[in-house]
C-alpha cells in the first residue's frame, strides 16, 4: 500500500497541472455547459451522490483500519466528513429547479479521481503520520481551521443562495445577486479552494496539499468560464465584478 501511495501522491500533482491546461480550453460538460458528443447521461443528482461517495466511504474506512484513533485523527475526520457526507447525501437532493442531465462519463472520471484522492489523505494522513493531541493548538492547525470553516461557510451560503435563485427560476438561469455575488460570479468555487486550503494547511501534508492543488486546478478554469458565462448572456453583469477572487480575478 505504501507503494502505491508513493505513485499516486506524485500522480496527482501531475494530473493537477495536466487538468488546469485542459479546462482553460475545454468547460466541463455538465450544468450550464452540458452539450452533446460525451456519451450516455444520468440524472445530476445521482450523478453527484455516486462520484462523491468515495470521499467520505475511503476516508472512514483508513481511520478504522489505522491504529493512530487519537484526537487530532478524530478531527481531522470529522472536518473531511462535514463537507463530504454533505456534498455525497444532502447537497444533490437539495438542488432546486431543473435536474439536469450529467454525462457518465464525467461521472467515471470524478469517481475515479476521489478513489484516488480519499487514498492517498486516508492512508497518508491515518497511516503514514501521527499526530500529538498538542498540535491541535498549533498555528498550522489553527490557521487551516480558520480557512476550512470560512471556506465552508462561504460554499453552503453560495450553494443555497444558488439553490433559491433556481427555485424561483426553474426553467432559465438567472444572474445572481447580494454578498460575495456583487464581487465575484462564483462564490461557491471559492469557498472550496479555501476548504481545501485550509486542509492542506491543517493536516500540513503532501496529500492535502495536491488535493488542493487539484481542487483549484478544476475549479478556476470553470470559475473564468462561468464569469464569461454570465457577461455575455445578462446585459446587466456588473463591470467591476470579478471571476473567482474578489477584487483580482
Amino acid at each position: 500500500m505504501t507503494d502505491l501511495y508513493h505513485f499516486l501522491v506524485p500522480f496527482v500533482f501531475i494530473m493537477s497541472g495536466v487538468v488546469l491546461v485542459i479546462l482553460l480550453f475545454i468547460s466541463a460538460p455538465y450544468g450550464k455547459f452540458l452539450r452533446r458528443g460525451w456519451g450516455p447521461v444520468i440524472r445530476s443528482k445521482w450523478a453527484w451522490m455516486v462520484m462523491e461517495f468515495p470521499s467520505p466511504a475511503l476516508m472512514i474506512l483508513f481511520f478504522v483500519t489505522s491504529a493512530d484513533h487519537g484526537p487530532v485523527a478524530g478531527v481531522f475526520l470529522s472536518i473531511w466528513l462535514l463537507h463530504y457526507l454533505h456534498r455525497t447525501f444532502v447537497y444533490p437532493f437539495r438542488q432546486s429547479g431543473r435536474d439536469k442531465d450529467f454525462p457518465a462519463s464525467l461521472v467515471v472520471m470524478a469517481l475515479v479521481f476521489n478513489i484516488i484522492n480519499g487514498t492517498i489523505n486516508g492512508y497518508g494522513i491515518f497511516h503514514l503520520r501521527s499526530y500529538d493531541v498538542s498540535y491541535l493548538a498549533g498555528g498550522r492547525f489553527i490557521c487551516g481551521a480558520v480557512l476550512f470553516v470560512t471556506g465552508f461557510i462561504i460554499n453552503k451560503w453560495a450553494d443555497e443562495k444558488l439553490r433559491r435563485l433556481r427555485s424561483r427560476n426553474p426553467d432559465e438561469y438567472a444572474l445572481p445577486s447580494g454578498g460575495l455575488f456583487d464581487y465575484i460570479s462564483n462564490p461557491h468555487y471559492f469557498g472550496e479552494i479555501l476548504e481545501w486550503a485550509g486542509w492542506a494547511t491543517a493536516t500540513w501534508s503532501l496529500p492535502g496539499l495536491a488535493f488542493f492543488l487539484f481542487t483549484f486546478a478544476n475549479l478556476f478554469p470553470r470559475a473564468i468560464a462561468s464569469h464569461k458565462w454570465y457577461r455575455e448572456h445578462f446585459s446587466d453583469f456588473p463591470g467591476s465584478r470579478k471571476a473567482l477572487i474578489p477584487f483580482i480575478v
